[in-house]
């Protein structure tokens, strides 16, 4: 008991001094990143007495790499490696199914996305864009006229 303790704080606190993003805002490598840490730090936790500090130094390394990959991310010539660019799923009231496929979002999610900004039909959708972070943005075709809601609808965390 005293272990997983000790790991889930020492976790805790490693990942409130290096990271600031909500669990809604996970990049691709933070999802890896919480991967490895939940399958590395297991022993550490259940494992015989002495891997507890082999857990922390894991612990540190991890943290102390993730923090590096998103430093790298800035870096506009590696940006795109890291992060998927924004992909656009309607236009002009009409879903562009080539770039759903591969990007793998469905009609159903884009209709959500854009009953949460207000709007009933796909066809008064200028533009749909599958952004960064998996969010779908959506852009009526009467944009002035047209009140936005605030609302995500993010497929890429499930």
């Amino acid at each position: 008991m005293v272990r997983g303790v000790a790991v889930y704080l020492a976790l805790l606190i490693a990942l409130r001094l290096f990271g600031k993003r909500e669990v809604g805002q996970f990049t691709l490598y933070d999802l890896v990143f919480i991967l490895l840490v939940a399958n590395a730090l297991q022993p550490a936790i259940t494992g015989p007495d002495s891997s507890l500090v082999g857990g922390l130094i894991l612990i540190v390394a991890l943290v102390l790499t993730n923090y590096g990959v998103g430093r790298l991310a800035d870096v506009p010539r590696l940006h795109r490696f890291f992060s998927a660019p924004p992909a656009i799923v309607v236009r002009d009231g009409k879903y562009l199914l080539r770039t759903m496929r591969r990007e793998g979002v469905q009609k159903e999610e884009v209709e959500m996305a854009a009953r949460e900004h207000g709007i009933d039909d796909v066809k008064d959708v200028k533009k749909a864009v599958l952004e960064e972070d998996g969010s779908i943005s959506i852009i009526a075709e009467d944009s002035k006229a047209r009140p936005r809601r605030r609302g995500r609808f993010n497929r890429r965390q499930n």
